[in-house]
C-alpha cells in the first residue's frame, strides 16, 4: 500500500492566482522581440568556468558517485555538464545512471541487487514519500540545508520534506501551463493567441480550416495527458477542489471531474484536431510531439503542442528558433483564472556519504543551476540564479515568473499521488487518460476507472 503525501506539505500549495498573474504578465510582452537570441540552447553554456563559485565543496579525490534519473537526450547531456563541473571542483568521479519509469520500481530493483545509486533525481513528490517510507532516503546534511534556506522559497523546501525532515533538493522546476505554436502556421491562418478555452477552440478551428491539424499530442507518454487534465481542472474547478482531488479527499467520480473531462473532450473528441488522430497520438512520444510541430516548413503535422517550458530542448533539435519560429502562450483559462501547474525533480540521497552530501549541496546552489540554465530548456526554482543566465528572453521571463510566484503555485497533481496511480506507465491515471483519449465519449467509465485505481493506490 502506498502512502499519500503528508498534509503539512500539501498546505504549501496555495492559491495559484498570484502565479497566474505573474505568468500572464511575463507572457504578455511581445515574444516577437525574443527571436534570434538562441536556437540551439547551447550559447554561453559551453564554458562552465564562467560560473561564479558561491558554494564551498570538499576535496573528494578518489571518491565515486552514481546519479540516477529518467532524463534522456539533450536533458541528460546538459545535466552531465553540471556533474562534470562537480567533478572538476571536487576531484570525485560521477557516473550518470539512466533510469526507467516508474523510477521507484527501478530503484527497488537496484537496491534489491545491492547496487543502489548514491543519488536519485525523483520526478514525483509521491516518490520522495515512498523512498522515505521504504527506508531508502537519507536526510540532507547542514551544508545542503544551508543552501536550500538561502536559495529557495519555503514552498519549494517543503515539497522535499517528509514529516518535517528535509530529504529532497528540488533542482529542476517546470511551468506546465504553456502551449507552444508554429508562428508560420498561425500567420498563414490569420490565427491569434487565445486567452480563454473558447478562444482556443476557435483558434483550433481556424488552424484546421487553413489545412493544418491544430494539435500534436504525445499520448504514448501518459504524463502529458495528466498535464492536460490538471490545467483544465485547476482553472475550471479552482484551487480548493484541486487540492482535495490531489489528496483524494473527493472522489474521481465527483461532478467537477465530469465537467473537466467533458471540456477536454471538446478537443480530444475531434479526431481531425489531433495529428494522427487518437491512434496516432497514442503512438507518439513526447519528444516527437514537439519536433513534428516545428518541422515540415509551413505544413508541419500540427500547429500547436501543449507542454512545459522544457519543450525548448526538443525545439532546439529542429531548425525552428524560439521567439521567432516557435512562440508560446499561457494555457488559456477555462474558468476564472489561467492555471499555473508546476512540476519538478528533486535530488534524494540513497547512500549517505561525504561525497553524496557534497553533490546534494552543489545541486542546491546557484552554481549548479546556472550551468544548466545557460544550456536552455531548463528552469530552476533557485531564486538566486541570475535570470541573465538563461539563453533567451522567453526563458528569462519564465524564470522571473517562477521566482516571483514564490509559494503561490499548484504542484503537478499526478506527481503528488502515490506512484502506482500518478506515475506508472500503463497503469492508473496515465492508462485511464490514454483510454479516454481513445474513447472520449466514455466519461462515466473513465471516472469509475480513475476512482477504482486511486482508491487502491491511496489505500482507501
Amino acid at each position: 500500500m502506498h502512502t499519500s503525501i503528508s498534509t503539512s506539505r500539501t498546505r504549501t500549495r496555495r492559491t495559484a492566482r498570484a502565479a497566474a498573474a505573474a505568468l500572464a504578465g511575463a507572457l504578455a510582452f511581445s515574444l516577437s522581440a525574443c527571436g534570434g537570441d538562441d536556437n540551439s540552447g547551447n550559447e554561453g553554456g559551453g564554458g562552465t568556468d564562467e560560473t561564479a563559485t558561491t558554494v564551498t565543496l570538499p576535496k573528494l579525490d578518489g571518491e565515486t558517485l552514481e546519479v540516477a534519473a529518467v532524463w534522456t537526450g539533450p536533458e541528460q547531456a546538459n545535466f552531465k555538464k553540471v556533474l562534470e563541473e562537480f567533478e572538476k571542483r571536487t576531484g570525485a568521479k560521477v557516473t550518470f545512471v539512466p533510469a526507467q519509469d516508474p523510477i521507484v520500481n527501478f530503484l527497488g530493483s537496484k537496491i534489491a541487487g545491492g547496487a543502489p545509486p548514491d543519488i536519485a533525481m525523483l520526478p514525483q513528490v509521491g516518490a520522495i514519500q515512498q523512498a522515505v517510507d521504504k527506508g531508502w532516503a537519507k536526510p540532507v546534511g547542514p551544508e545542503a540545508q544551508e543552501q536550500l534556506s538561502k536559495n529557495y522559497s519555503q514552498g519549494w523546501q517543503d515539497l522535499g520534506k517528509v514529516d518535517g525532515k528535509q530529504y529532497g533538493v528540488y533542482y529542476k522546476a517546470a511551468n506546465k501551463s504553456l502551449i507552444w505554436y508554429n508562428t508560420q502556421v498561425f500567420e498563414n491562418a490569420g490565427a491569434e493567441e487565445p486567452k480563454t478555452w473558447e478562444d482556443l477552440l476557435a483558434t483550433a478551428q481556424t488552424i484546421y480550416d487553413s489545412g493544418v491539424t491544430p494539435f500534436s499530442i504525445g499520448g504514448a507518454d501518459g504524463w502529458t495527458l495528466t498535464d492536460w487534465f490538471e490545467n483544465v481542472y485547476l482553472s475550471q474547478a479552482g484551487p480548493e477542489k484541486y487540492d482535495q482531488l490531489a489528496k483524494h479527499e473527493i472522489k474521481w467520480t465527483d461532478p467537477s471531474v465530469t465537467e473537466a473531462l467533458t471540456t477536454l473532450a471538446q478537443i480530444w473528441g475531434k479526431q481531425e484536431y489531433i495529428a494522427g488522430g487518437a491512434s496516432g497520438a497514442l503512438q507518439t512520444e513526447f519528444p516527437a510531439s514537439v519536433t513534428q510541430t516545428f518541422t515540415g516548413g509551413d505544413q508541419p503535422k500540427a500547429g500547436m503542442v501543449f507542454e512545459g517550458d522544457f519543450v525548448q530542448v526538443n525545439i532546439a533539435e529542429t531548425d525552428a528558433e524560439v521567439g521567432t519560429d516557435a512562440k508560446v502562450f499561457a494555457f488559456p483559462k477555462v474558468g476564472d483564472t489561467e492555471p499555473v501547474v508546476s512540476g519538478g525533480d528533486a535530488a534524494v540521497i540513497l547512500q549517505d556519504s561525504k561525497a553524496a552530501q557534497a553533490l546534494a549541496t552543489f545541486l542546491a546552489s546557484p552554481d549548479a543551476a546556472t550551468i544548466q540554465a545557460k544550456l536552455g530548456g531548463y528552469l530552476s526554482p533557485n531564486k538566486n540564479v541570475d535570470p541573465s543566465a538563461y539563453p533567451n528572453a522567453v526563458q528569462q521571463e519564465m524564470a522571473k515568473s517562477l521566482v516571483a510566484a514564490g509559494d503561490d503555485f499548484r504542484f503537478d497533481m499526478s506527481d503528488q499521488a502515490p506512484q502506482a496511480f500518478g506515475g506508472t506507465p500503463g497503469k492508473g491515471e496515465w492508462k485511464a487518460l490514454q483510454d479516454f483519449l481513445k474513447n472520449p465519449k466514455d466519461i462515466k467509465g473513465t471516472q469509475e476507472q480513475l476512482e477504482a485505481d486511486a482508491a487502491a493506490a491511496y489505500g482507501d
